[in-house]
């Protein structure tokens, strides 16, 4: 009886060691910047029937940026979301407000580079994934800087001694990534 025991708590030791690691689920003290992700992408294709169709170049990629946070109060206005890429050396930037933001750790927020963005900021030499030098995103609420986090390794503020370059970081409503995933991503604050 004493070998079964033995032979359950090893076998119940093993089986904890090889479990996966996971994330604690306790309160968030605030807000947080979880993970910053970057992908190129193709542009979606919808099928439309009211008249003539064209054909979407897909050889041509998107950036795609997607930031992962977490935020502590039951309920938040809004939040800005400030974006800083830096592709060949140049720092564009744009931001973005979402709204009605509850308590929890599976916040996304989202932003996009064009094609022809990409392509005039790397001198017409092709687009890859780490053509994008870096990236922070900064969290603000009521103007005050409540997260910052960077996709790569850098001094802190890396981007605050580059000139902005500003209009071609767009918001998941400026793009033809608007109608997607309504259920990802928090909601944008409408311009008024």
């Amino acid at each position: 009886m004493r070998f079964v025991a033995t032979l359950s708590a090893v076998l119940l030791g093993l089986a904890a060691s090889t479990a996966p690691a996971q994330q604690p689920r306790g309160p968030v003290a605030e807000f947080q910047i979880t993970k910053i992700a970057r992908n190129l992408i193709t542009a979606p294709q919808y099928s439309y029937n009211g008249a003539q169709a064209y054909d979407v170049d897909q050889r041509e990629r998107w950036l795609e940026v997607e930031v992962e946070f977490a935020a502590g109060p039951e309920f938040t206005d809004e939040l800005t979301l400030k974006y800083y890429i830096l592709i060949n050396g140049k720092m564009l930037t744009g931001e973005v407000t979402h709204a009605n933001i509850l308590t929890g750790r599976d916040h996304r927020s989202v932003m996009y580079v064009t094609p022809q963005t990409l392509t005039r900021f790397m001198g017409n030499r092709p687009v890859a994934a780490n053509s994008v030098s870096n990236i922070a995103v900064q969290l603000l609420q009521k103007g005050a800087v409540k997260s910052e986090s960077s996709l790569g390794r850098g001094a802190p503020h890396w981007f605050a001694s580059l000139p902005p370059v500003t209009g071609f970081v767009l918001n998941k409503n400026e793009t033809p990534f608007a109608p997607l995933y309504w259920d990802r991503y928090e909601q944008i604050k409408a311009a008024r």
